[in-house]
């Protein structure tokens, strides 16, 4: 079982680095990177040419806390994450799954962000 658990990491993290060679974020254009977790969902702008997170959202944050790690829960923090990046002034982001594959949590999230008006 642990070493089920061991490839199924090393292959998340096999696809996160063929993504990241292909992506990253700029100003203009910065990287809306989403990460989970068993136990929390976690979403971040990036800048990448100056390495500074412009925004991020988390179902950690006292604000957040009700939101559950659920599907409608992910498109709830896509939402909250979306007004947080247009308050920032920024309307275009490339979007990184992090190595995920796209569906369930990962996809709400990013359908929650489309829906708040963030295009990507």
């Amino acid at each position: 079982m642990l070493r089920k658990m061991l490839d199924k990491d090393r292959k998340r993290q096999k696809r996160k680095v063929h993504i990241r060679k292909c992506i990253s974020g700029t100003s203009e254009k910065p990287r809306l990177s989403v990460t989970r977790s068993n136990k929390a969902l976690y979403m971040q702008v990036i800048d990448d040419e100056k390495g500074h997170t412009l925004a991020s959202a988390s179902t950690l944050e006292k604000d957040l806390k009700d939101i559950k790690r659920t599907v409608a829960g992910a498109a709830q923090l896509g939402e909250v994450m979306g007004k947080r990046i247009l308050e920032k002034n920024i309307k275009t982001v490339v979007f990184d799954r992090n190595g995920y594959l796209y569906h369930g949590l990962v996809k709400a999230m990013a359908d929650g962000a489309r829906k708040a008006g963030v295009q990507f």
